[in-house]
């Protein structure tokens, strides 16, 4: 795919790899986005590049055709929503290890 920018360039991720989540939250505004209408950030920034890790990138509607919630009332719920959806997408090596890590909260 064709990116608007370098996943890894000044413009994706500030001269340095940064992944996932990170740049995701970059995206956002704690103090003026919220709450956020999934539709709308999605609209905002979907052909954007993703890196998931050192050899994966994908694009923001991608890791968001996986995230169920319709609005953020703040940047928690925004990144719980988005990690879920990142874990049930495949996005993530990653899953919460505990007693009972399906019914683990993000």
């Amino acid at each position: 795919m064709d990116w608007p920018h370098d996943p890894d360039g000044e413009e994706g991720s500030e001269g340095g790899r940064k992944y996932g989540m990170a740049i995701l939250a970059k995206k956002v505004d704690e103090d003026e986005d919220f709450p956020l209408e999934r539709e709308e950030f999605v609209e905002a920034h979907a052909d954007e590049p993703i890196r998931i890790n050192y050899e994966k990138v994908v694009s923001v509607a991608d890791i968001f055709d996986h995230v169920e919630e319709d609005e953020y009332e703040t940047i928690t719920d925004f990144h719980k929503a988005v990690g879920k959806g990142m874990r049930s997408g495949g996005f993530w090596d990653y899953h919460p290890v505990g007693e009972n890590p399906e019914k683990k909260r993000a």
